[in-house]
């Protein structure tokens, strides 16, 4: 693939049997609301790449994003999780669940529509913690774009209603992983491609379902101010201990370009490595090409540096 372009956005880095494969969402030259393709890429070092093909060759017409893939342990199969909306007018989302013998498919679709605790999806992504029990972290769009972990059933295929409390409010691009004896949840303000990126926050638990906390950030500016925020309803939802009443945003304006990497999150990675397991940070950089072609905008990926506590040490 010497000098062609990736075009493989908000999706995940895996380490399947001795090779990596990249799997992302392809936009080519359109403007990512449309009928988006899945793309997968593998290499034996992170430096060369192959194109693999498609992931989803027998799909409805629709608008899709956010392919996560996890291997099960238990089915041997490939499992495929997908943002998916049906038309441009009705901005409320769907996951779709495909499994593959391969992880490089081609996926054939076993569940069009996951029946989650809370529906109306938006962002999301897969975890599988280290006893083979998966996870998905995700944003429920009409509950005022709140953030929740959700166990899966064994198989992947569907979820069991158990959920987490609300992690977040007004956030997406939501993360799960494991390091050591601690869970953490990354997420960040919302950035449906917004060039200027997004802050990231973090939390930490001993539970993959939490309780969560204390919030932290990682991409953030310390000499910038907090988002502006303006607003135009207020949405009341449940959190621990009672109700809370959010307003909901339409616009958010950040003051000297708060976050310190102008991109999104999309995925942190587990890099085996010699000196042990290494955790790849990974942000879509929107409207970063030079020749304005959302399927060239660059990624920026960067190593995880954690304190002695565990906590996530500033992104340089």
């Amino acid at each position: 693939m010497a000098g062609e372009i990736i075009d493989a956005h908000d999706g995940c880095l895996q380490f399947f049997n001795g090779r990596y494969y990249l799997y992302g969402t392809a936009y080519g030259k359109t403007d990512g609301i449309t009928n988006n393709d899945f793309r997968v890429y593998s290499s034996p070092d992170l430096e060369h790449w192959t194109l693999e093909g498609t992931l989803l060759k027998e799909r409805p017409d629709a608008f899709y994003y956010r392919p996560y893939v996890v291997f099960n342990p238990g089915t041997r199969k490939y499992v495929l999780w997908y943002n998916w909306y049906p038309n441009s007018k009705e901005w409320f989302g769907r996951e779709g669940v495909a499994t593959s013998d391969t992880p490089v498919g081609p996926f054939k679709i076993a569940t069009p529509s996951v029946q989650l605790s809370h529906p109306d999806t938006g962002d999301g992504s897969l975890f599988v913690d280290d006893d083979g029990t998966g996870y998905f972290i995700y944003t429920s769009i009409n509950e005022g774009y709140t953030v929740r972990v959700e166990r899966l059933t064994p198989d992947y295929l569907g979820a069991t209603g158990e959920t987490s409390s609300v992690l977040a409010i007004a956030s997406e691009s939501p993360v799960l992983f494991r390091r050591n004896s601690l869970y953490y949840v990354l997420y960040g303000p919302r950035c449906a491609f917004c060039p200027e990126g997004s802050e990231v926050q973090v939390s930490t638990s001993s539970s993959p379902m939490g309780p969560f906390g204390p919030e932290k950030y990682i991409n953030h500016r310390p000499e910038s101010e907090a988002p502006t925020l303006w607003t135009h309803k207020t949405l009341t939802v449940d959190v621990p201990g009672g109700e809370f009443a959010y307003p909901l945003t339409n616009k958010i304006s950040y003051h000297n370009n708060a976050p310190i990497i102008p991109a999104q999150e999309t995925w942190v990675a587990k890099i085996p490595t010699a000196g042990g397991m290494t955790f790849l940070w990974m942000g879509d950089r929107w409207g970063s090409c030079p020749d304005n072609i959302k399927g060239h905008d660059f990624q920026y990926w960067t190593v995880l540096k954690f304190a002695t506590n565990g906590d996530i040490l500033p992104i340089q």
